[in-house]
């Protein structure tokens, strides 16, 4: 058998990153499709009951817990599987229906579904002619929305 100094440095290595306690890594995407963000995290092998999904003002909080199964007497080969904690955080940033958000976890992968809010979605604003309360037909901008009020 030959000696591989690099298979050597990985095993080491790898046996002083798995005792260090900390967070782990989730995996995201996180796209905008019509009136909504998608938002998706790999956790594969997390039980759903252990994700806790928390909106404090604009900040979203996902954290996850996976244990893994161990048996006395076992004799480990290799153990590459994370456990302990995950953890990711997101600035909603204006604009977002944080009342409206929801999640659901299929097949290792949590999507959470980020509503735009109804003030942030794009509008047609109607013209108004100064001299009289009808609206301009030619070259008019129709569409809902207060008439003379702007909101920022």
């Amino acid at each position: 058998m030959k000696f591989d100094p690099f298979r050597e440095l990985d095993r080491v290595a790898g046996a002083l990153l798995e005792s260090r306690p900390g967070l782990r890594l989730m995996p995201m995407d996180l796209y905008r499709e019509k009136d909504h963000y998608i938002l998706s995290a790999d956790l594969p092998g997390i039980d759903p009951g252990s994700v806790d999904i928390d909106v404090d003002g604009q900040l979203l909080t996902i954290r996850a817990e996976r244990t893994l199964r161990s048996a006395e007497g076992v004799k480990w080969l290799t153990r590459e599987r994370e456990s302990g904690s995950f953890l990711r955080q997101l600035n909603l940033g204006q604009g977002i229906d944080t009342e409206g958000i929801s999640a659901r976890y299929e097949n290792g992968v949590l999507n959470v579904m980020i509503p735009v809010s109804e003030r942030a979605k794009p509008r047609k604003i109607e013209v108004i002619s100064g001299e009289s309360s009808t609206p301009i037909q030619s070259g008019a901008v129709q569409g809902s929305g207060t008439q003379g009020a702007v909101e920022s």
